[in-house]
């Protein structure tokens, strides 16, 4: 009852008509940016973090929510009509909703991700109002070696998922860890790598990381790329906006299938949404009984992973909220929205501030049905909008960016740390390395440092904590199969393929 009444508390708080006005305005703003092209989710919440400044912390995440949810939603869009996915998550739905649009079925491609997004996100809601507290009771006992090695899990389990190249994705880790080891050492207190600038003191500010990686670096990136490659034009819908009997038929089972992938793997403090999707996406392919659609436009390859995607989003939230470890790029900008207000997310926040809590899990169950009536009836407009031109979309990304960032703090050094990481990104992402790992280890190397230090401290010194301990050893061996893992399985699978065609019996080609 404990929880009911929280919840209750949290809608109070939620239906205040301010609150109301930040999560319709959240949704329509996440939608508004996330449908256009090559916007994620999180580019979207990187370029409109410096819009909760005028806001309080409640109604700032309540704000964010919205765009987040928005912005997931608006990337099935591209994803369906352009065939550009926004994130990784979204690349299963490309693979039947864009034949379902050069079908002639775009609506019901549409609708089905809308309302399988309503039903996975609410149920998953539902499963964070219960779970959350309980991880948090849970979260108290972990010590910091077990702590530090969960943070050290997270780290190789995303650059594991993200990357293509183990070695790039490591590379992009650590250059994230040092930039996060930028300011006075809180236990020292010496500078380190300030390079005797006092802006640097204090660290670099992470709201300009953020938006230089994604939103500047976006803009770069697209503008290189305007006269190599022509602008995808958005497939006209054709028919009617929404689903047949049949089609509802085969979707709701994947819709339930995904939510029960993607909410628990999403849990998880190395989840995330790219795992649970492409699971999904497999199982649906394996259950179906048309087997023959697939690859041309079968429905329940575009329900069940967008089910999942956004199941894992309310997934997210748990290792987030009760551990302060975000599992990927857009859970990082979450924790920089809230490290912005001085909340720190982890095992007290249940306590400590609930009101900020429960407002934003009751948020949340607002949100979707925000979605459920804005989206439908909207989707003629958000096509209008992928008809803008690149040029003007370039343009006003770096404007809004350039502008949101010196607003923040109406610091000139913010600006120029934003325009630097911009470039930075910009080459990250010409050369092939991710920027989750890097965004990651920015925002979570200082609180790595703290638990490592912490489990020395309590260890008197002795190294071997991690090891000696059962659930840190457990742990760390998982870290090292997830970084391991997928080398062993690249490396295994050409050396398979020749060591097959070496086998194969060969047959002399006669001579005409």
């Amino acid at each position: 009852m404990d929880v009911l009444s929280h919840l209750g508390e949290g809608f109070a708080h939620a239906f205040s008509p301010l609150h109301l006005l930040l999560a319709l305005g959240g949704c329509v703003l996440g939608s508004l940016v996330g449908v256009l092209p090559g916007l994620g989710p999180a580019t979207t919440v990187a370029l409109l973090l410096p819009l909760t400044s005028v806001v309080d912390p409640v109604g700032a995440l309540v704000l964010f929510a919205g765009i987040y949810y928005g912005g997931m939603y608006g990337g099935s869009t591209t994803a369906i009509l352009l065939n550009v996915p926004g994130e990784t998550a979204s690349v299963p739905t490309t693979l039947e909703g864009h034949p379902m649009a050069r079908a002639g079925r775009g609506g019901a491609a549409l609708a089905t991700a809308a309302i399988g997004s309503f039903v996975a996100g609410t149920l998953s809601t539902l499963g964070v109002t219960f779970a959350g507290p309980a991880f948090s009771s849970i979260a108290e006992h972990i010590q910091p070696a077990e702590y530090f090695a969960i943070l050290v899990l997270a780290f190789a389990t995303v650059t594991a998922v993200v990357a293509d190249a183990p070695v790039r994705g490591l590379c992009s880790l650590f250059l994230g860890l040092a930039i996060g080891l930028v300011g006075i050492d809180s236990l020292t207190g010496q500078a380190r790598y300030t390079f005797g600038v006092p802006e640097l003191f204090d660290g670099i500010a992470l709201v300009a990381i953020a938006v230089g990686l994604f939103a500047i670096a976006e803009a770069l990136y697209t503008a290189a790329r305007l006269r190599r490659a022509p602008d995808p034009e958005p497939l006209p819908l054709r028919g009617r906006i929404g689903m047949t009997r049949q089609d509802w038929r085969r979707s709701w089972k994947p819709w339930l299938r995904g939510t029960a992938l993607g909410m628990p793997i999403g849990a998880l403090p190395a989840g995330g949404a790219e795992i649970p999707t492409f699971l999904s996406y497999n199982l649906e392919r394996r259950l179906t009984k048309h087997p023959e659609q697939f690859g041309k436009g079968a429905i329940e390859g575009v329900a069940g992973p967008e089910a999942a995607n956004n199941a894992a989003f309310s997934g997210v939230l748990v290792p987030l909220l009760t551990l302060g470890i975000p599992t990927s790029a857009t859970a990082s900008m979450l924790l920089i929205a809230f490290q912005m207000y001085n909340v720190q997310p982890g095992p007290q926040l249940f306590e400590t501030q609930p009101t900020l809590v429960w407002t934003l899990i009751a948020s949340l169950y607002i949100g979707n049905v925000v979605l459920l009536l804005l989206n439908l009836p909207l989707i003629p407009l958000w096509v209008k909008l992928l008809k803008i031109d690149r040029p003007l979309l370039t343009a006003g990304i770096l404007v809004f960016a350039t502008l949101g960032v010196y607003a923040l703090a109406q610091n000139p050094f913010d600006l120029a740390v934003a325009l630097a990481f911009g470039v930075l990104g910009f080459l990250l992402r010409r050369t092939g390395y991710p920027l989750a790992p890097l965004v990651l280890g920015a925002v979570l190397g200082p609180m790595t440092e703290t638990q490592f230090r912490r489990a020395l401290t309590l260890a008197e010194g002795d190294w071997t904590v991690f090891v000696t301990r059962p659930v840190s050893a457990a742990i760390l061996a998982l870290a090292a199969l997830a970084l391991i893992g997928p080398m062993l399985v690249r490396r295994r699978g050409p050396s398979a393929r020749a060591q097959a065609e070496d086998s194969a019996p060969t047959h002399p080609v006669n001579a005409p």
